[in-house]
């Protein structure tokens, strides 16, 4: 009730999904304005050994291209030495470039990818148009090019009743990793903010008074369950205000009518509209009662997890300075977690997510990215059960280390005497 009272938790529960929102876009903004704003220039010189294909680089805002002739095609670098930083870098292409289908660019300093994609562009384009030219064929260019097809594959999936929902693995993805990234964070900040409250009642002497009045294992796991209410209480705003959000939508009729099918949609709206129906029909087609049931079950099994084990260790130390050298495995095998969880998104059913899922310090993370999957129930039900038990047992060890460790004072604790607790 303390920390749900103060302001500073208001606002941060108000701005941390704008936050989650900046985070996600504004990489993408600010490459956008660094490409915008960025007027420098890339000179390039190109050594057109072939004497066919120099032409195939065109100057634009960005790159300007200059062609060498005469004894600078057989010693480039002594040419880029001459210029004195008037180019940046030179590209040879070599006279068999048609069959080795490569050149070689050569600076000093090493350039950016979407240089080298421009060039890669342009080249491959260039000794395409060649390549079709060598089958002295006039109408080959025209066959080709009508011969190119867009397909699209529209994603669709069967309820219960059988009907059609569209669905998107995009969309899957975003959300996977979103809970992840949740329950990532939530563990972790709320798993220290445990630690310091126990290391700070410890410098206080607080805590002395405090056990007078009750047992150790109930001073610790009221601090755990108080701290999870507070979490808990956090994402119910969150949901109250998304289903506010969604509402709202609804009732502007943003999105169109989900209900509808695609080839409805494509006749009776713009293709930007469609888009947004589809992605709204892609989030309705998600099973939301079951991924936000299991987001909390998963968060209070991995919360129960770390988060004893933070009060244990914080119970092991005088000061916060001190308590790295028991915190680190502990944050490491959560960003072990969430890489995992990374890593598992272009494949939510492979070996690995499957096997860090089921994992009880990994799967909180990692089973947010593969809810949106449909994972199978057994799956689901074995994960669930290893991780309360190993919740339990992490309990029950920090609470013998929380019962000798919070009266102690004035000595570094090592992992040998806190074994010696433990038994």
């Amino acid at each position: 009730m303390t920390i749900v009272g103060k302001k500073s938790f208001i606002i941060m529960t108000i701005l941390i999904p704008f936050l989650l929102i900046l985070l996600l876009f504004v990489p993408i903004l600010m490459k956008y304005i660094n490409d915008k704003t960025d007027s420098s220039q890339i000179r390039i010189a190109v050594v057109d050994r072939s004497r066919n294909y120099g032409g195939a680089f065109k100057d634009n805002g960005r790159y300007r291209f200059e062609l060498l002739q005469g004894d600078s095609m057989d010693k480039p670098f002594d040419t880029y030495k001459k210029a004195s930083g008037r180019i940046d870098a030179i590209m040879v292409i070599p006279e068999d470039v048609l069959e080795r289908q490569q050149v070689d660019l050569f600076s000093e300093k090493t350039l950016d990818e979407s240089t080298m994609m421009y060039l890669n562009q342009c080249l491959t384009d260039t000794l395409s148009k060649a390549k079709i030219a060598s089958f002295h064929d006039p109408d080959l260019s025209d066959k080709i090019a009508q011969s190119q097809v867009n397909a699209t594959i529209k994603s669709k999936k069967w309820n219960e009743n059988g009907e059609e929902q569209e669905q998107s693995a995009t969309i899957a993805s975003i959300i996977g990793l979103v809970l992840a990234f949740l329950t990532y964070t939530f563990v972790l900040s709320y798993g220290a903010m445990i630690m310091n409250s126990v290391v700070e009642e410890k410098t206080n002497r607080i805590v002395e008074v405090i056990v007078s009045s009750c047992k150790p294992m109930e001073l610790m796991m009221g601090k755990i369950i108080g701290v999870g209410l507070v979490g808990l209480t956090q994402f119910a705003i969150w949901v109250v205000l998304m289903g506010i959000a969604m509402g709202v939508l609804g009732f502007m009729g943003i999105g169109g009518d989900v209900s509808s099918s695609p080839e409805t949609m494509g006749m009776n709206m713009p293709e930007a509209d469609s888009t947004v129906a589809s992605m709204m029909s892609a989030f309705a087609s998600i099973n939301w009662l079951s991924l936000l049931g299991n987001f909390v079950l998963y968060f209070i099994g991995g919360y129960l997890l770390y988060s004893s084990l933070f009060a244990g260790f914080g119970s092991a130390v005088d000061q916060a300075s001190d308590s790295s050298q028991f915190t680190m495995p502990i944050i490491l095998i959560m960003m072990v977690a969430l890489y995992a969880g990374i890593g598992c998104m272009s494949n939510p059913n492979g070996p690995m997510a499957v096997w860090c899922s089921i994992i009880p310090f990994t799967s909180p993370v990692v089973m947010m990215v593969r809810l949106p999957f449909d994972v199978p129930w057994w799956q689901l039900l074995l994960s669930i059960v290893l991780l309360f038990a190993t919740a339990l047992l992490c309990i029950w060890i920090s609470a013998r280390i929380y019962r000798t460790g919070i009266l102690l004072y004035g000595k570094k604790r090592s992992f040998k005497e806190i074994v010696k607790w433990i038994k």
